[in-house]
């Protein structure tokens, strides 16, 4: 005799909520207590509903399929960190005998939790997370009890509660030293150009910013910093000449969250000042637009391929072992000092 399907309200009559309650959690509607949402997406997975419809966390754990899910809410390019990281990570993975497989993270699957229609948990022995920021997405996949590792993540994730391995580039120490440098090279006004809550690494490297001004005993001036949601960042070609035209008295350097902001605001800069004559500015990435646009960028070198090969290590290692302690990683960094800001070393 068939199973009967399981219902929103078989969660909810299982938890002792109310139905709408369980919908709201597996919808993603605000206002809901992540404890109660996290209650609900672990029943619905216990009770295998709908796209939870699989093996329970004891036997996805124990099994081998030999394949590992990449997931992402954006196809690397060439002229993204994450072209080099996913070669070096695939080259490691495919030494060990596994395959890798992408899975497009679409707005709509966030604003749900909802896994995507081609990713099988069932045939899924690691999973990794690239620019995957969304902390209550990130909840579900960890949940999931398949050994995961995420490269950057939420701004406003909590290490002790995040059940998953976490790697980042080295952000705050490097963007403390380029600030310093900016500093003791004479300039005292600096802003800094980044939504600080897009993503951890974002975050890591407006702490930095700001621990070089309190220990050279330098205010911050948030008039002289643009600190918006991310997604206005490239909302509109004028907007970038809106906001520093909305900054009555410019800062002397711009630190940015990385290269992409920082060659957008130099455009907007040229229009009405000179760089590096009037005012300098540096980004973080050390993508190929650093060395292109002029004057040179300077900016902090992120090894990218390295950070792939560490990513699937960390993962491998993971699957052999489910129960070790969570790790938080870092790969340091370089600085690059070019053109876009003279006076420092």
């Amino acid at each position: 005799m068939a199973r009967e399907k399981v219902t929103i309200q078989d969660i909810a009559d299982a938890l002792g909520i109310s139905r709408n309650t369980a919908s709201k959690a597996l919808n993603g509607t605000n206002g809901i207590p992540d404890e109660t949402r996290n209650k609900v997406i672990k029943k619905a997975i216990e009770l295998k509903y709908k796209q939870f419809a699989f093996m329970d966390t004891e036997s996805v754990q124990s099994r081998n399929s030999g394949n590992i899910a990449l997931l992402t809410e954006n196809l690397p390019n060439t002229s993204h960190f994450g072209s080099k990281l996913i070669s070096g990570m695939e080259k490691r993975i495919s030494a060990e005998g596994y395959n890798l497989s992408m899975h497009i993270i679409r707005d709509i699957d966030q604003e749900s939790l909802s896994l995507p229609n081609n990713f099988d948990v069932s045939n899924v022995d690691g999973i990794i997370c690239i620019e995957l920021f969304n902390s209550e997405y990130s909840k579900l996949i960890t949940s999931l009890g398949i050994p995961t590792i995420f490269i950057d993540c939420s701004a406003d994730v909590c290490y002790p509660e995040f059940q998953a391995d976490v790697l980042l580039m080295e952000n705050e120490h490097s963007t403390y030293q380029l600030t310093k440098k900016l500093i003791d090279g004479g300039y005292k006004s600096l802003g800094f150009i980044g939504d600080y809550n897009h993503c951890r690494s974002f975050n890591e490297r407006w702490v930095g910013f700001n621990r070089a001004l309190i220990e050279s005993g330098i205010q911050l001036d948030l008039s002289q910093c643009i600190l918006d949601d991310d997604r206005l960042f490239s909302s509109n070609p004028e907007w970038a000449d809106t906001r520093l035209s909305q900054i009555n008295e410019l800062p002397s350097a711009f630190v940015c969250a990385n290269d992409y902001i920082a060659v957008t605001f130099m455009k907007s800069l040229k229009n009405v000042l000179s760089i590096p004559n009037d005012i300098v500015i540096c980004g973080f990435d050390n993508g190929p637009e650093s060395s292109i646009v002029e004057p040179h960028l300077t900016t902090v070198h992120i090894y990218s391929n390295e950070m792939g090969v560490k990513a699937a290590e960390m993962l491998l290692s993971r699957i052999n072992d489910p129960k070790q302690p969570y790790q938080v990683s870092h790969i340091y960094t370089k600085l690059i000092i070019r053109d876009s800001t003279p006076n420092i070393s």
